[in-house]
């Protein structure tokens, strides 16, 4: 007779169950995320496997076959790395695709919550309970002003080039303003920037490597960054 979860005793065998279905499900989308991206490509299962063995982890083609077919028991971690690598894609979206799949258990005894909210709290972009994670923080934070900074650099160079060939007064004062502007604006992401790595060194991290054209400007700041305020990180 098979219990449901009002029978006495039967919640164990009930939340195993559930678990068991959770990971089939977790593996079953996997898989038909592989077969629908390596059909979108035009590859046969054998073409993906050449392609796995190229990147340097072999899986062969029956390996993917029984995967697609539902007839494999496990799917290590290694395999959807690679597995994306050779389609192309993150992988991420071979375990929540956003757009191809419109909702997912995201853990066992869980309700169903869309694919992209899966996926956000997955790579840590949305987080409650007290989760959020301050290195994952800084070193994003690191990275957006970073950009900020050389996109200003950018700014200012054009500006002062358009400057120095204005056809007249009323262009060169324009393109000064706009120099004023971009310069600035570099200021601030400069020590914007400063200050995001003076919090990770704090933690006894390294910070990211910076690119060419940011590190003298950073480096080149005599005066220490304040640090007691990370609110605006």
């Amino acid at each position: 007779m098979t219990q449901h979860r009002s029978d006495p005793g039967c919640k164990k065998v009930d939340d195993e169950d559930d678990v068991q279905e959770w990971v089939d499900q977790v593996m079953a989308t996997v898989a038909a995320e592989v077969r629908r991206r390596r059909k979108e490509l035009g590859w046969s299962a054998q073409d993906l496997a050449d392609k796995c063995e190229e990147i340097g982890h072999p899986i062969p083609r029956n390996v993917i076959a029984n995967m697609e077919s539902g007839r494999r028991s496990n799917l290590p971690l290694v395999d959807v790395i690679v597995l994306a690598e050779a389609l192309n894609t993150p992988p991420i979206c071979l375990v929540y695709p956003v757009g191809y799949v419109d909702d997912v258990q995201r853990l066992p005894l869980q309700h169903p919550t869309t694919s992209l909210d899966a996926l956000r709290r997955f790579t840590g972009e949305e987080t409650d309970l007290g989760t959020d994670d301050d290195m994952l923080r800084y070193f994003r934070a690191h990275h957006a002003a970073e950009e900020q900074l050389r996109k200003a650099r950018r700014d200012e160079d054009h500006a002062r080039y358009h400057a120095e060939t204005a056809p007249n007064a009323d262009r060169k004062a324009e393109a000064l303003r706009s120099q004023a502007r971009a310069a600035e604006a570099a200021d601030d992401a400069a020590s914007h920037l400063r200050r995001i790595r003076a919090f990770i060194q704090e933690e006894g991290v390294t910070p990211p490597s910076l690119w060419p054209d940011v590190a003298t400007a950073i480096d080149s700041s005599g005066s220490d960054p304040e640090t007691t305020e990370e609110n605006d990180l």
